[in-house]
């Protein structure tokens, strides 16, 4: 009786937290509607925009809160990585626009100038590298965006390495890796963020997937 009576106790507790945390978020996306003032708080609350998606597009609005007052965190790219995975997730699938932006997170390295100007890309009149969500034209290639897509399915990164982009595979490689990682580690250890870290790893797994094979397809060298 004794462990019974502290069984629903213990339930009943939690359903109480539980409906307290739901009222916090219910909360949260009442006043993240109320007012917006960076680019991702406008498809945030676009009457198209469905709750599934808020979501999902509800921490990039938090996310640009801080970034826009950062000078350090300004991007390279215009859209901002920021915008493009707001963007992507607002006009495509849930599942596609998570693997677009984190193939974008992927390509916004060190190197992505220099890969910019060998596919002769444009640039924004303040210097940033102009990459819209939707895809450039075709280029003219002999390496296929399938097997590209394959090599990194078998292994992470090196479907970008076939396309002629190692720096990018080797990101994509070393991001795929500790994701994977912690999404195996959290199973193991029964953490209750598990969900999120599996989530995470299958986003940047099936982005660099997807990054193989937009990059075989869109993003190669002009040819002289």
């Amino acid at each position: 009786m004794i462990i019974g009576k502290l069984t629903l106790n213990y339930f009943a507790t939690m359903t109480s937290n539980h409906l307290k945390s739901v009222k916090k978020v219910i909360l949260l996306f009442f006043i993240g509607t109320l007012a917006a003032q960076y680019p991702a708080d406008s498809l945030y609350r676009a009457p198209n925009t469905t709750l599934l998606k808020k979501i999902f597009l509800y921490p990039i609005t938090k996310w640009q809160q801080f970034s826009y007052n950062q000078p350090f965190l300004n991007c390279q790219f215009e859209p901002s990585c920021s915008n493009y995975g707001a963007q992507a997730i607002h006009s495509h699938s849930i599942i596609t626009g998570l693997f677009m932006t984190s193939d974008r997170i992927i390509r916004c390295n060190s190197n992505a100038r220099q890969y910019h100007k060998d596919m002769d890309g444009q640039f924004h009149q303040d210097g940033r590298l102009m990459d819209p969500v939707y895809n450039p034209s075709d280029r003219v290639t002999t390496k296929s965006p399938i097997i590209a897509a394959g090599l990194s399915m078998v292994i992470p990164g090196l479907g970008r390495v076939y396309a002629g982009r190692t720096v990018d595979g080797i990101y994509g490689f070393v991001m795929s890796a500790l994701a994977i990682n912690n999404g195996v580690n959290s199973i193991k250890k029964e953490s209750i963020l598990a969900p999120f870290y599996i989530g995470l790893a299958i986003s940047i797994y099936g982005g660099e997937i997807y990054g193989a094979y937009r990059t075989t397809k869109y993003y190669q060298p002009i040819k002289d």
